[in-house]
């Protein structure tokens, strides 16, 4: 089984695959697969993490960069590479090379979380922000490459990306030769096509599913039209899945072999994360939880044996409490309340009194005196409550209102 490739008459086959993961060995890990029995019990059958999330350099970005590299001819290799990357390609590029002694330039999006700038440094490349979305840093890689020689590595669309990538799907095979669905999140594809071709050629029947941000979806779009289609101005937490298009090689594959494509909500994306960390004890960036959200929106949708794809863990701190907090609210468990009270002493003291009295666990408090909204008598108090569910939520809420608290917010 193969497929043309939209760049060249090279084609992506199960030995180009079988050919990557001979390369790949000893450099990329044969990451865990991990069961999870509270998704397999929401499912109703077995439901295994594959966890890319505890690769090298943090997801499978490893593998299809370091194939893409070592396949370079010799005055290639001398003239340097270049990417173009939020966090995990960049990564990925960055030790690849350093792991084949081949210079590497990095731009990253001036946004870019600092970790991500920092490890990509580290693994030995030299980073150049520019840009303040990827399609930006893209443009700029590019040119850097025309100018200067270096060899510019996609991170999604060149038929030894998705070679590399689609070891992924080899290795599922082997340690779960059971599986009948595979979830996987969708960014530009390559990820997804290469795991499609692997598993399509030897396990025809397990049926794939793609899995993208509602907000960055460009796929289902571009399935109806038969053809690549642009989404302006993609929005979603999980930046390892904002592709604003689809890439012409892996668009193919997709949509000949990849069953279905599903969208996730930032709600079911921060749940995923929230539930891998809780219950799998697993650090999971919100593109890898991807898979998983998918499974929480419809998990009566999935034959089983399943396994998700947990293709990257490189969150941001600052990202991952922002993250964690709207799960656990989307959930019922964290609870943030504005309300108006008189500016008098012991009047904050009451309040935490009414709270205590129901079991909300005060997490923090803002005290405001100034605001010109505010009468001369009045204070502002925003407080953080963690709660027990939707139910214990309401509870809160008719107890302020009980005691007569005008909440505003």
């Amino acid at each position: 089984m193969s497929y043309t490739t939209a760049d060249s008459l090279r084609t992506v086959t199960l030995d180009d695959v079988r050919g990557a993961q001979k390369m790949l060995s000893g450099v990329a890990r044969v990451t865990a697969m991990e069961g999870s029995r509270h998704l397999s019990q929401m499912v109703g059958a077995p439901v295994h993490l594959k966890c890319e999330n505890l690769q090298r350099t943090g997801s499978f970005k490893l593998r299809g960069a370091y194939v893409r590299i070592a396949g370079l001819l010799p005055e290639e290799r001398a003239a340097g590479v270049v990417a173009a990357s939020a966090g995990n390609h960049a990564q990925g590029v960055a030790l690849a090379s350093t792991l084949l002694g081949v210079r590497s330039t990095v731009f990253m999006p001036r946004g870019a979380p600092l970790p991500k700038i920092s490890a990509t440094e580290d693994y030995g490349a030299e980073v150049r922000l520019h840009g303040h979305v990827v399609d930006e840093t893209l443009a700029a890689a590019q040119e850097y490459a025309e100018r200067t020689g270096a060899v510019f590595i996609h991170p999604f669309d060149h038929h030894d990306i998705i070679a590399g990538q689609g070891t992924v799907g080899l290795e599922v095979l082997e340690q779960c030769p059971e599986v009948r669905t595979i979830v996987v999140g969708v960014g530009g594809g390559g990820l997804a096509a290469g795991i499609a071709v692997a598993v399509k050629s030897l396990r025809p029947d397990v049926r794939i599913v793609g899995v993208q941000a509602e907000g960055a979806a460009a796929y289902p779009p571009s399935l109806a039209a038969g053809r690549p289609v642009s989404v302006r101005k993609p929005v979603t937490m999980a930046d390892g899945i904002k592709v604003g298009r689809p890439g012409d090689v892996p668009f193919r594959i997709v949509g000949e072999l990849v069953d279905e494509v599903r969208t996730v909500t930032e709600d079911e994306l921060s749940a995923a994360l929230l539930l891998c960390l809780e219950r799998a004890k697993l650090v999971v960036e919100p593109a890898g939880a991807s898979p998983v959200a998918a499974l929480l929106s419809r998990p009566d949708a999935f034959d089983g044996p399943v396994v998700a794809v947990l293709s990257g863990g490189n969150v941001d701190p600052v990202l991952m409490e922002r993250v964690l907090r709207h799960g656990m609210a989307a959930q019922g468990r964290y609870l943030a309340v504005r309300l108006r009270l008189p500016d008098r002493p012991g009047a904050l003291a009451t309040l935490l009194g009414v709270l205590s009295g129901v079991d909300a666990n005060v997490l923090d408090v803002s005290h405001v005196r100034t605001d010109p909204r505010l009468g001369l008598t009045e204070v502002e108090v925003e407080l953080h409550l963690e709660t027990k569910g939707p139910a214990h939520c309401a509870e809160v809420s008719q107890a302020l209102h009980d005691a007569g608290y005008l909440v505003i917010g």
